[in-house]
């Protein structure tokens, strides 16, 4: 059975609602598609780190609760795990504080074995970050080499934006690996000062890869492949926290090329009524997790949708 591999962060989500502390949730971009998958049953596995702390132990107990395997997460004893706090305004979107204190050796973990059609996740700043390059390129040249498809959501923050330039040349470099990307279109402004589906695929994206969705929360969702150009209407919804929105759309889109077979060689070619039910895994996940203060599915969605 095709396997899903993420590389990512974890840390501890602590969820501030009105000024007080409503939830703390273990979370990760990458690693909150990874928990949605794992909990829908899809063979997963998660390459991260985290302290040997009190914050690492509710992190790794996490991991295996949700049938995660922590063979690759490196624990380190010098530093503290990370912690984000999240503060939800009216509309239930977060803005965020982040606290970390990594060690100088980063990610000294090996990597899962890769094989034709697996599917691997990179996402955020983590996959740009210098200190730990090496060992996201290492696995991306894996990936290629053995024919797996790479899905890459840049999810580029405001707090990076003064970056943008610097980074841009391994932006480039993810997008190249990449057969599918999807962003936000707050992303792209950040990145390129761009808001619009079409200039965003045609100037920044088409060269290096075919497959592009863009979201812009509750508005559309864009597709742009070889084959289909479609705008998707996203269903209206009261969410209590769109926290992990973003990551678990990611999940369903993978989902979805699971359930439905999509394999590497024929993705660029992938017809509209294959994307129609696709996308429609992609929103179905980022629905469902809006709906509670959890960063990913619920354990009633994934069961009903248990592949």
């Amino acid at each position: 059975m095709r396997k899903v591999i993420g590389i990512g962060e974890t840390l501890l989500d602590i969820i501030f609602r009105e000024g007080q502390p409503t939830a703390a949730v273990p979370g990760g971009s990458v690693f909150n598609g990874i928990v949605s998958l794992a909990r829908a049953g899809v063979p997963v596995c998660f390459i991260s780190e985290t302290g040997n702390d009190r914050v690492g132990d509710i992190i790794l107990r996490f991991m295996r609760d949700n049938g995660i395997d922590t063979t690759h997460v490196n624990v380190f004893r010098e530093g503290k795990s990370p912690v984000s706090l999240a503060f939800l305004d009216e509309r239930s979107d977060a803005e965020y504080l982040f606290y970390k204190n990594y060690p100088a050796q980063r990610l000294d973990v090996d990597l899962p074995r890769i094989d034709e059609d697996d599917i691997v996740v990179l996402g955020s700043y983590y996959a740009l970050a210098p200190v730990v390059r090496d060992k996201v390129t290492e696995l991306l040249d894996r990936a290629r080499t053995a024919g797996a498809i790479v899905y890459y959501d840049p999810n580029f923050r405001a707090s990076h934006k003064e970056e943008a330039i610097r980074l841009a040349p391994t932006i480039i470099e993810n997008l190249e690996y990449a057969d599918i990307v999807r962003g936000s279109q707050d992303d792209f402004a950040y990145m390129y000062g761009l808001r619009d589906a079409d200039r965003i695929y045609k100037e920044k994206v088409k060269f290096y890869c075919p497959n592009f969705l863009c979201t812009s929360g509750d508005g559309t969702v864009a597709l742009r492949t070889p084959r289909v150009v479609k705008d998707y209407p996203v269903r209206p919804l009261q969410a209590v926290s769109t926290i992990g929105a973003g990551d678990n759309f990611n999940a369903g889109i993978i989902y979805g090329l699971l359930k439905h077979g999509v394999r590497r060689r024929q993705l660029d070619q992938t017809d509209e009524t294959t994307w129609d039910a696709v996308v429609q895994c992609g929103m179905d996940f980022a629905a469902d997790v809006c709906l509670s203060f959890g960063n990913s599915i619920s354990s009633q969605f994934a069961q009903a949708h248990r592949l």
